[in-house]
């Protein structure tokens, strides 16, 4: 008797949930993504307003490789889709109104630029950069693309003496203090790991392979907008055969014996062999499980520590703007202070640091003629409530801030704002906390120790995303997509035979 075609039910049309379609899709699976909002990409949604293309979420498109290594083994290429340009400078550090660090692409000009402020920094650079180019090379191919299911899979001799050199007990902070003295330097490399969810006190040494992925392979940005590499994806997964049911919300999995028979949706009910959640995991978890087949208590995600949400304001500006790159960091605030308030006292924060991204220096197409499209972000603690008022008080100071830095006033000149918190990240994702980025990285949720992207109790429920295996970003959303729907198609037997 020939055995029907296994059909894979995603919950959310994320990178992780794209990924993980287009994967099985490629391998013969019938796969339908059920998507609640009206457009897929998740946080990563575009919205036009007033002439302007917003990109919603991530801007910083970096490890390039892992996109292209993506698009590759379905015979693709980022090409094939949009055109990617690296920015040059890749980014500024503005320490004061007069004090600004332009961080150039190239790195002989970087290392100059670092000799200047910390005389003998440039060849400590050198040493940085190699070793975190062999925790990129043995992070990246050893360790990242592994389910994380058993201390076992790390077991493997190779991987223990690379994991011996990969820092993982010693924090990001006295790692890069052992190259650099400079407050500025320090600044400099350590943001790279503010969004991963800890104080660089807090965060393995592994993780300088954040700053080879920044200094080495660069920044880059998908002409369009960050939006394109949605549109790549969501176009490779219709090549490939994957069905979408937009503006669908999924509101329960029934479940028979140890297997899930089907899921319920607002658009009625839909049979699967085997599931994934794409959605934020605890959403999965905790509202559309019965309690008796969750992996985790409520308690459990209670303790887990949460990498920051965001204030986030979308604004049109009916002028150029001087003295804004593409992307733009101001540092003038006390980072311990901000820090405090997202990782040891939450609260709002005072004077905070922010980012505002201004694409239409790079991108005339997310903007009319003669405007500025601005991103402004405020990381802050997750899990705080906020207000119009809270919304507005933030919005006037960075405004006030940024036409100091500029040298002039545009506050009247701004055409369109749209603004996006707390209430929107639960609102629109069911996102735990109102998380934007996922769990925190710290060694204590790391591999193993994060949560299972298989359930325990039922034979065909997975997870995917920020919040289990490999972690928050991009890149690791989409490697996690591919590592679940990996682990389901070489176990697909077991698997799926069991449930027929």
């Amino acid at each position: 008797m020939k055995k029907s075609i296994p059909h894979t039910v995603i919950i959310g049309a994320g990178f992780a949930g794209l990924s993980a379609a287009v994967t099985l899709a490629a391998k013969g699976h019938r796969v339908t993504i059920v998507e609640k909002n009206k457009q897929v990409g998740g946080r990563a949604r575009v919205f036009e307003k007033g002439g302007f293309t917003f990109d919603m979420g991530p801007s910083w498109y970096w490890m390039p490789d892992v996109m292209e290594d993506f698009f590759r083994q379905f015979g693709k290429s980022t090409s094939s889709y949009f055109e990617l340009k690296r920015l040059s400078p890749s980014y500024q550090v503005i320490y004061a109104k007069d004090d600004v660090f332009c961080v150039p692409s190239d790195e002989e000009e970087l290392k100059t630029a670092f000799e200047q402020i910390e005389p003998g920094s440039s060849d400590k650079l050198d040493i940085f950069l190699k070793e975190a180019a062999y925790k990129y090379e043995v992070g990246m191919k050893e360790f990242v693309h592994r389910p994380g299911l058993s201390v076992m899979e790390f077991m493997e001799l190779k991987v223990i003496k690379a994991a011996m050199k990969l820092d993982l007990l010693q924090s990001f902070a006295k790692h890069v203090r052992q190259y650099f003295k400079s407050p500025k330097l320090l600044r400099l490399l350590e943001f790279p790991v503010l969004f991963l969810g800890a104080i660089p006190q807090n965060i393995p040494a592994l993780y300088s392979m954040m700053n080879y992925a920044d200094i080495k392979l660069g920044t880059w940005y998908p002409m369009g907008g960050f939006g394109q590499l949605v549109n790549a994806m969501y176009s490779l997964a219709k090549e490939l055969g994957v069905d979408f049911l937009t503006n669908t919300e999924v509101k329960k999995i029934n479940i028979v014996h140890d297997k899930v028979s089907n899921v319920e949706t607002t658009s009625g009910i839909l049979p699967a062999d085997i599931v994934i959640g794409a959605g934020d995991y605890h959403h999965v978890e905790q509202q559309l499980l019965p309690k008796a087949v969750r992996n985790y208590s409520e308690k459990y995600w209670e303790k887990r520590v949460m990498a920051p949400s965001c204030l986030l304001y979308y604004i049109g500006v009916g002028k150029k703007l001087p003295r804004l790159q593409h992307h733009n960091l101001f540092f003038e605030s006390d980072f311990a202070l901000h820090a405090q308030a997202i990782y040891e006292k939450p609260a709002w924060p005072e004077n905070p640091l922010y980012y505002v991204c201004c694409p239409s220096k790079t991108d005339p197409t997310v903007a009319p003629i003669g405007m500025e499209n601005l991103f402004m972000l405020i990381p802050v603690a997750p899990g705080l409530k906020d207000t119009e008022q809270i919304r507005v008080k933030y919005f006037n100071e960075l405004v006030e801030r940024l036409e100091a830095f500029c040298g002039e006033k545009f506050k009247d000149d701004i055409v369109t704002t749209t603004t996006y918190a707390y209430t929107d990240f639960v609102n629109d994702y069911y996102a735990f906390k109102g998380n934007a980025y996922g769990l925190a990285n710290t060694l204590n949720q790391t591999a193993i120790l994060k949560p299972r992207i298989k359930n325990k109790k039922l034979k065909n429920l997975f997870y995917t995303g920020q919040l289990t295996v490999p972690g928050p970003g991009v890149p690791p959303a989409i490697i996690s997509g591919q590592i679940v729907a990996n682990y389901i198609i070489k176990h697909q037997k077991n698997i799926y035979e069991s449930t027929i």
